[in-house]
């Protein structure tokens, strides 16, 4: 318990920053006509991009373990499934670091 409460305590924090960050860049340069319509879309990008990570993540976690009940898996199976998965976010992660690196020297 005390482990989660942890990870939620750094984690909360850090997300708000980041969106509330995120949502002034996005926003700055929006007309006042068009305000709504792309709040709306980005809350649906979030949103969309939020899910689609959770359920990706998760089939690759269940791939990873190659087995047909998690439930039921080998520790090692789980501990590799972990492992992966992480691993992907990993690479994921510097994707998306190089591409924001890439869109800021362009803008430049």
């Amino acid at each position: 318990m005390a482990g989660y409460i942890a990870a939620v305590a750094v984690l909360s924090p850090g997300y708000q920053l980041f969106q509330a960050a995120n949502n002034t860049a996005v926003m700055v340069d929006v007309s006042a006509s068009e305000r709504g319509v792309v709040s709306g879309m980005l809350n649906l990008s979030r949103n969309l991009g939020l899910i689609t990570g959770a359920a990706v993540m998760g089939a690759v976690f269940a791939l990873a373990t190659a087995a047909i009940d998690v439930t039921t898996a080998r520790a090692e199976a789980v501990a590799h499934g972990m492992r992966v998965t992480f691993a992907v976010a990993a690479g994921l992660m510097l994707v998306a670091i190089a591409v924001a690196v890439v869109s800021r020297v362009r803008a430049r």
